[in-house]
């Protein structure tokens, strides 16, 4: 059965990351992990995530989609003439797509114009994407997916490091990971349209549950 898997803001951390990775299932051809962004640990410049996701592309090909976060972003517009022009991993962040889309969802970095409704897409300007703040609520024309803060902020909670379901269309990946020490992983079973997703305790054990919406 095929499943969408999500995940953000890993920011080198590459031990919380091998714990992520651990509940991804790519063994259906039909499943896909998304990356949605923000790979290099600050200050950046370290790119052994990042030679670590072109790894997975390598051996999953067409399954393993990367988007273009903030830290991408801006690290390719300063150093896009310094001494990175021959490196294979500065090469393919230039190339990062800012978006996935499948029927009813759009993956992104930090979010989109959805003023714009079904014009999103020309409506918001490649920095948005990656840095758009503050983050959207309520209902769209699809669900969006997205990283790039810290999901304490939306549940008004600061021991909150979970995804962040806002009860409508989107649902957030947390971006404090060096803060929780975990990157939280979002599943979408794609026959039964199911959310659910996991959290981590401090040995990398996982436990699996369905996003709740706020209550307030």
């Amino acid at each position: 059965m095929p499943h969408l898997y999500a995940m953000s803001d890993m920011h080198g951390e590459m031990e919380a990351f091998e714990h992520s990775m651990a509940v991804v299932d790519l063994s259906d051809p039909e499943s896909k992990l998304i990356f949605c962004g923000d790979y290099m640990p600050p200050p950046d410049g370290d790119f052994t995530m990042i030679r670590e996701i072109m790894r997975l592309q390598d051996e999953h090909p067409g399954q393993v989609v990367a988007l273009m976060g903030n830290h991408e972003y801006r690290f390719v517009e300063e150093h896009r003439f310094i001494n990175y022009e021959d490196d294979p991993a500065f090469q393919w962040m230039k190339k990062l797509p800012f978006y996935y889309e499948t029927p009813t969802q759009i993956f992104v970095h930090a979010g989109i114009d959805e003023e714009a409704g079904d014009l999103w897409k020309w409506g918001t300007s490649e920095e948005d994407m990656c840095e758009m703040f503050p983050w959207n609520e309520g209902k769209f024309l699809k669900d969006v997916i997205a990283g790039h803060t810290g999901t304490y902020n939306m549940a008004q909670d600061e021991s909150f490091h979970d995804v962040y379901w806002d009860g409508a269309s989107h649902y957030y990946l947390d971006d404090t990971t060096h803060k929780s020490g975990q990157i939280p992983v979002l599943k979408y079973d794609t026959k039964h349209q199911r959310y659910t997703a996991f959290s981590f305790d401090s040995d990398g054990n996982a436990e699996e549950y369905e996003p709740e919406p706020p209550r307030r």
